[in-house]
């Protein structure tokens, strides 16, 4: 089913989770015993799966997505592996406009891999969202090297930097950044 959804992926031009990252994601859901699980980036599914896989039995994802066209891709991957229809719980909208209408400290993990323009907005909403001792994981934070990169870069770039200097100088988060797929970025909220 993962080679399902990542092939929907790359038919609507998304770029889907390494299989590195998926399984870094779901020892990380199983490292919290995560209940609840907010995604940021439903895209068709594949990272959703591997972090249903981590989640305890009764876990559930809440993932948001602007575009509901990708959910339902997402909603068939999750139902082809097998997880209830009640493990996921899909809101379609700008990440922005949903976060703020998800509960205070009700969340075990929050995994960003929305738009790399928002991040530093995405790790404020994930410290409100997330309880103590509780993970904040950002997908792509090498930016295909560039974030490493000198010399003139995109906004995204700049933003990327300007979340790992975030998280790294944060009296808040415990951070470690793993070097598998494009770079995941994560933080334990004290």
């Amino acid at each position: 089913m993962l080679l399902w959804a990542r092939e929907r992926a790359r038919e609507a031009g998304l770029r889907s989770v390494s299989s590195g990252t998926g399984s870094a994601l779901r020892l990380l859901a199983a490292s919290v015993d995560a209940k609840a699980v907010a995604e940021i980036g439903t895209g068709t599914g594949v990272s959703g799966i591997h972090l249903l896989h981590g989640m305890r039995p009764d876990g559930v994802l809440t993932t948001v997505d602007p575009e509901p066209e990708h959910q339902q891709f997402a909603r068939q991957a999750f139902r082809a592996c097998g997880f209830a229809s009640n493990r996921a719980r899909f809101i379609p909208g700008r990440a922005l406009d949903v976060l703020p209408r998800l509960a205070d400290a009700g969340y075990d993990l929050v995994f960003c891999d929305g738009d790399r323009q928002e991040v530093m907005e995405y790790l404020a909403e994930s410290l409100r969202l997330l309880r103590p001792g509780g993970l904040v994981v950002f997908e792509g934070v090498f930016a295909n090297g560039r974030t490493v990169g000198s010399g003139p870069q995109p906004t995204e770039v700049l933003r990327q930097r300007e979340l790992l200097r975030a998280v790294r100088e944060s009296q808040e988060l415990v951070p470690s950044l793993l070097p598998v797929g494009d770079g995941l970025l994560c933080a334990v909220k004290r």
